[in-house]
């Protein structure tokens, strides 16, 4: 099942990336999965205020976008979840050094589903034997994932926890797998687990090794170039920001 689960989504990723639609004049952007919500709506607000620019949105783990981005998918703003994706795109030459910036902060929180009967009250119940199944990102690629890890380890219980792993392609992924009670719990953000607070609730709020910021920068394609830099600027700006924190981000 979650190997069906992984394999789909994978593919959907990926045809979103190679299959936007995108015609000229279009912005794209590529931003991290747990985006998701909120840069619909900023999309939607940068639209009206710049008439005629249509906004074609492309979601996915940050490593996983960096190297759609890479191969060649169109995208001239990539938004990710972590500082070390945005690394990776400045050393491939993804995206100008110059414009970039972060824009939010978040946090990672364990989440268990809402009719849960697992009293888990902090991370050491994990090891518990009556707790079989943890969703997190693959660390590999996932920037929930890499922040799960360094807490876990921090606390030294990274083994543990491992051992009873259920690797999400992307943080949404491991938020559905809690939602629908496929595993006793899963790491996720603050964000993520807001929007379905009906299916999940929150077991711990996770002390993060690194701070939680998410850096925005034009990519190298010129095609929409001075579109690129307006968009990110609007992701800056008092609008963009109010957005953003309607949806639980914090400012960086």
């Amino acid at each position: 099942m979650f190997r069906k689960h992984t394999i789909v989504a994978l593919s959907m990723a990926l045809a979103a990336a190679w299959g936007t639609g995108a015609h000229a004049g279009d912005l794209v952007v590529s931003a991290a999965a747990s985006l998701t919500n909120a840069f619909k709506e900023v999309a939607q607000g940068y639209e009206k205020e710049h008439a005629g620019t249509k906004v074609i949105l492309n979601f996915g783990a940050s490593d996983v976008l960096l190297q759609q981005i890479v191969k060649g998918a169109p995208a001239d703003v990539f938004a990710s979840a972590d500082q070390k994706a945005m690394d990776k795109a400045v050393e491939e030459k993804a995206v100008k050094p110059a414009s970039r910036v972060d824009f939010a902060a978040n946090q990672v929180v364990l989440i268990v589903p809402a009719d849960s009967k697992a009293n888990i009250t902090e991370l050491k119940d994990l090891t518990r034997e009556d707790v079989k199944r943890i969703a997190y990102g693959n660390p590999a690629s996932v920037p929930v994932g890499r922040y799960t890890q360094g807490a876990l380890q921090a606390a030294g219980l990274w083994d543990a926890v491992q051992a009873k792993s259920v690797l999400a392609q992307n943080v949404r992924q491991s938020l559905d797998y809690v939602a629908r009670g496929e595993v006793d719990a899963g790491f996720v953000f603050a964000t993520d687990a807001a929007i379905m607070a009906d299916k999940v609730k929150v077991a711990v709020r996770v002390p993060s090794q690194t701070p939680v910021t998410y850096p925005i920068a034009v990519t190298t394609r010129e095609a929409a170039a001075k579109e690129a830099e307006s968009f990110v600027a609007y992701v800056l700006s008092p609008a963009g920001q109010a957005i953003l924190s309607r949806y639980g981000f914090q400012k960086p």
